[in-house]
């Protein structure tokens, strides 16, 4: 009996840190002080300074399960999206920007954020930038999406292809909100509290019998 809640506490473990990635308490009870109407954006964009490398972890996504890809040929260019033009929102410490919001771009929207000094329509080839036009799928700094957000030009987005660390920036429910793969989410999110409901149950009744066994 020990060794069965040994293995099921390891997997409690497991799921709870996994959880508490896309778990909105416990997000908001680190960064309470970013309200919906106040999220800050940055100042400077780090677009231009990706650096072409192969990312071995893509990492989780907001709600704690693998990170899928957001896109891998751009506009049919050939050059995948995010910091490492892997196709994957993936983030790293060289990756000051974050661009981990894997977004649908739409024309309001790159006109907006070419208003605010951070052209995204432009081919930059020397950096691998294809320049986007609407509908083409991208990531995107999180703090720039937090600046277009608070314009009311924020572009809809992909939930499961959109890295955890946007969550250091934007409340779930408010990325919840823009998610084009909404649905899809929901039924991650209620796979992921069955798991654990069936988890809690099973640890429930390991220790009713071991209670039992020293009686």
């Amino acid at each position: 009996m020990m060794q069965l809640i040994h293995t099921l506490l390891l997997s409690l473990l497991i799921l709870t840190l996994k959880a508490a990635a896309w778990s909105p308490g416990f997000r908001l009870a680190r960064h309470h002080d970013r309200s919906p109407t106040h999220l800050m954006a940055a100042e400077e964009d780090d677009d231009d300074a990706a650096d072409v490398v192969e990312s071995k972890h893509s990492g989780y996504n907001v709600l704690g399960t693998e990170l899928s890809c957001c896109c891998s040929n751009v506009g049919g260019s050939g050059i995948g999206t995010g910091f490492y033009r892997n196709g994957f929102c993936a983030t790293g410490d060289n990756d000051l920007g974050r661009h981990t919001v894997c977004i649908s771009a739409t024309d309001e929207f790159l006109a907006f954020s070419k208003s605010v000094g951070n052209d995204l329509s432009t081919p930059m080839p020397e950096y691998s930038f294809p320049g986007l036009n609407e509908g083409d799928i991208w990531c995107l700094c999180a703090q720039r999406w937090a600046q277009a957000y608070n314009a009311g030009k924020a572009p809809k987005l992909f939930l499961q292809s959109t890295h955890e660390k946007t969550l250091d920036y934007i409340p779930l429910d408010v990325l919840k909100a823009f998610a084009i793969d909404a649905d899809e989410a929901n039924t991650v999110i209620d796979k992921l509290n069955l798991q654990r409901n069936h988890l809690d149950e099973l640890m429930s009744k390991g220790a009713a019998g071991d209670d039992d066994s020293f009686q």
